[in-house]
């Protein structure tokens, strides 16, 4: 009787997601996750209530008490509020999308899975990015729909352009917050950092950059993002010497960032602190 051959067949491999599909479904259990711990809701109401206070305020005093023309309503409403709304976006979905893996020890199990850590690192970010583009679409719509109560559906193009500015400026700002994500292991100390940096320190440095050193600051992210509220102006402000002091004869500075140099500056602050932040991602170690 003949013994069975023990002859091992061929190793079959199992077939494994690639990068895109890696991203996909690192983009969906993200935004899940947002869902789930209700910050997406708790920052879509922020946004509602900006709005409705926008709203009673000018339903109270009247819309010529901030505006003589569409132009300028927009100006009021979107140019003066809209950053913010893209700073606490950054804040809630990129303060600790990296750095809450580390502290909670998640992603120890995570880079287990057959997962390239540049997959995890674009899908969070994807769903950090898709997240705050709902947010701020709500608030566009919000404001559309008052300006179009008041001075009918002819809206300026230059609305357009501010929205594709902020657009652009929350771009950079995920960039910016995934980098400082990356760089902490504690969720705390990354959100700490990039609220302050963000609602203080680069306003102050850039205001006394400017005005004290007279120099212009176009290194900072929030400089740059100047062009969502200049390009509604009517004529879009430009750099201008102006005399000062006591004596009158002092010659002050008043320094207004270009678009191209705008669009430079945000775009600039995505690349390189978008990557710098994958690279630390890349070398940190899950304990």
């Amino acid at each position: 009787m003949s013994k069975p051959s023990l002859k091992a067949g061929p190793t079959v491999l199992p077939n494994l997601p690639g990068s895109i599909a890696q991203v996909g479904v690192m983009t969906k259990y993200e935004l899940l996750t947002y869902f789930r711990s209700r910050r997406f809701f708790i920052l879509l109401i922020i946004g509602l209530i900006i709005s409705s206070i926008l709203t009673a305020v000018v339903a109270y005093y009247g819309v010529s008490s901030f505006a003589s023309n569409a132009l300028g309503f927009y100006s009021f409403w979107w140019g003066n509020s809209v950053t913010l709304v893209v700073i606490l976006s950054g804040i809630f979905f990129g303060g600790d999308a990296i750095s809450g893996e580390f502290q909670n020890k998640t992603g120890y199990f995570l880079v287990g899975n057959p997962l390239r850590r540049s997959s995890i690192y674009v899908g969070k970010w994807i769903a950090a990015l898709t997240a705050s583009l709902i947010i701020l679409a709500v608030y566009a719509a919000i404001a559309v729909g008052n300006g179009v109560y008041y001075f009918g559906a002819s809206i300026p193009y230059q609305f357009g352009e501010s929205l594709v500015f902020s657009v652009l400026y929350l771009i950079a700002v995920l960039g910016f917050t995934f980098f400082f994500s990356s760089l902490f292991k504690s969720s705390s100390m990354s959100i700490l950092v990039t609220a302050i940096l963000f609602l203080f320190a680069f306003s102050l440095i850039q205001l006394i950059v400017s005005s004290l050193a007279q120099i212009e600051p176009w290194f900072i992210i929030t400089y740059g993002a100047g062009i969502i509220g200049n390009v509604l102006t009517d004529p879009y402000p430009t750099t201008q010497s102006v005399r000062g002091g006591f004596s009158g004869r002092e010659a002050t500075t008043l320094y207004a960032v270009s678009i191209p140099e705008g669009i430079a500056i945000l775009v600039g602050y995505f690349v390189v602190t978008a990557i710098i932040g994958l690279l630390l991602f890349e070398r940190k170690e899950f304990t």
